[in-house]
């Protein structure tokens, strides 16, 4: 196992921004609810405390228990973290006088501590927080501050505990790089050897101890994440593999016959299953989306479970459960409320006696990809857009019919194609077509027309998390319209999205 940072997540949305930043550096890290922090042991080599919505004044605080971590491991507070330190040693925190949230600049940096090395006096930073730390401890020393914010940051005397009430995460601090550097390489002396090349001998080796000679199955679903988790397990067991590719009749045009044809290209062990009837009738007449999720995750589970029983001696099932899956699956206080069923996370039925084995967990999207690359996996199957699990059953904002999905899969044919014939497709994180249950007049040549609309969606991301929609240019979104309604029998609308996620997510349903 790496040598890792741990991060205790207080239920800031910029958690995983510190999570994603020490991994540019290199260095593996682990997000964990400050309440189920897990043991702790000599992979740990430093500690991250993040920020909170809540303010630690309040009576339902979150309260880390940080015994075993003070003094043992250098600890590193950020906003919430660090008035959490100060207040419970005794210093003060109350409300801030100015709101301090944006933008602010450094006015005092003790260029001597190890924490701000390299780092330049009126340098920007991004506070968010409505509380401030007024009055610090006897054995805090000031490292750092704004001229609104006079303890920007600190650090405990006589241990290695630093506090920052500014996020180095963000893109707005432009020195944050540099002091997330300085603590991780100069201050928790870690080596910056966590890198694809190194996840993948590691994750092989790993796979091969674990797996042995036990037979594995694998759903694959044409996408980035389920095609590396194949290809990293393919390198360890080769064809004591079995993958199965289930055409759900959700898929995109063409998809079924185009990626079983490149996964066997690939190398590997592939069995391509149509099962698109049985979907459809699974999910007649049902609109409400969650509903439609669940119908198809139980009809996916079974068309599996019987290709699977046609394989003797399968012990095992793979999953392309990615980190992301993982943290929205948990929460500082319990179970997250439901966004979404996640179809890699906790889908397994009791009947399916199977261990599971998932080796990109803890990986984020864009470091999928990395690991991808570096298995020489082709660029047009890693540069391929999340696809939601449920397919284009959650992009019909109605009951799904074959009719329904043969009109969907032309238009996001005419949309996707277009992308990429115009340079644009690599330029957008995910894109799809909604299909409505919108109807609107129209005219075409002398006759009045009622048929359907179709709404437009691309975005731009890292990770998924949060999106802001893609500004396509307006000539393209009219060549585009006016191929989808020319060409798509049943269209007469067509209207681009352009909401950012929060508050909309990138799917509809």
């Amino acid at each position: 196992m790496e040598e890792m940072i741990l991060i205790l997540d207080f239920g800031s949305q910029y958690t995983q921004l510190i999570a994603r930043r020490v991994r540019e550096l290199n260095v593996y890290c682990e997000i964990h609810p400050y309440n189920k922090s897990p043991q702790i042991d000599k992979h740990i080599k430093g500690v991250i405390l993040s920020g909170s919505p809540f303010s630690v004044r309040d009576k339902e605080a979150p309260k880390p228990q940080l015994d075993g971590i003070r003094k043992k491991f250098p600890l590193l507070g950020v906003c919430y973290g660090a008035q959490y330190l100060a207040q419970h040693d005794g210093g003060e925190v109350l409300p801030s006088e100015i709101r301090e949230y944006g933008r602010a600049n450094l006015s005092f940096i003790n260029k001597e501590n190890t924490l701000l090395k390299g780092m330049n006096l009126d340098s920007q930073v991004w506070m968010s927080h409505g509380d401030t730390i007024l009055k610090i401890p006897k054995n805090y020393e000031i490292i750092s501050g704004t001229k609104d914010v006079v303890v920007g940051g600190f650090k405990v005397n006589g241990e290695e505990t630093y506090g920052i009430q500014f996020h180095p995460e963000v893109y707005h601090t432009s020195e944050g790089t540099q002091l997330l550097k300085n603590f991780l390489v100069d201050i928790c002396g870690l080596s910056q050897t966590w890198t694809p090349a190194s996840f993948v001998d590691e994750t092989v080796t790993e796979l091969k101890a674990q797996l042995g000679n036990d037979k594995v199955i694998l759903g694959l679903s044409g996408g980035v994440d389920s095609s590396v988790a194949a290809m990293l397990l393919h390198r360890a067991i080769g064809h004591k593999l079995h993958c199965i590719f289930v055409d759900n009749g959700l898929l995109r045009k063409n998809e079924f016959a185009d990626v079983l044809h490149s996964y066997k290209d690939m190398g590997l062990n592939v069995i391509g299953v149509n099962a698109q009837d049985k979907f459809y009738t699974a999910l007649k007449g049902i609109t409400d989306p969650e509903g439609k999720r669940k119908a198809i995750g139980k009809s996916f589970i079974e068309v599996f479970d019987e290709e699977a029983k046609k394989i003797e001696d399968v012990k095992w099932l793979a999953q392309g459960t990615i980190y992301p899956d993982i943290i929205e699956s948990v929460s500082i206080n319990g179970p997250s409320a439901t966004i979404k069923s996640h179809h890699n996370v906790g889908g397994l039925p009791d009947y399916m006696k199977l261990n599971i084995v998932e080796p990109l967990k803890s990986l984020f999207k864009d470091e999928v990809r990395r690991v991808g690359k570096t298995l020489n996996m082709k660029q047009e199957l890693l540069g391929r857009h999340p696809f939601p699990g449920p397919g284009l059953g959650i992009r019909i904002l109605s009951d799904v019919t074959a009719e329904k999905v043969r009109i969907l899969q032309e238009v996001d044919y005419i949309f996707i194609n277009g992308l990429k014939e115009h340079g644009l497709y690599d330029k957008v994180w995910q894109a799809g077509v909604m299909l409505t249950p919108i109807q609107s007049v129209g005219v075409m040549g002398d006759e009045r027309t009622y048929e359907n609309l179709v709404a437009l969606r691309a975005v731009s991301s890292t990770d998924g998390m949060t999106a802001d929609w893609s500004h396509l240019p307006y000539e393209f979104l009219a060549e585009i319209s006016n191929a989808i309604i020319n060409r798509v029998k049943g269209v007469n609308r067509v209207v681009y999205d352009i909401s950012s996620k929060p508050p909309a997510t990138i799917e509809w349903e």
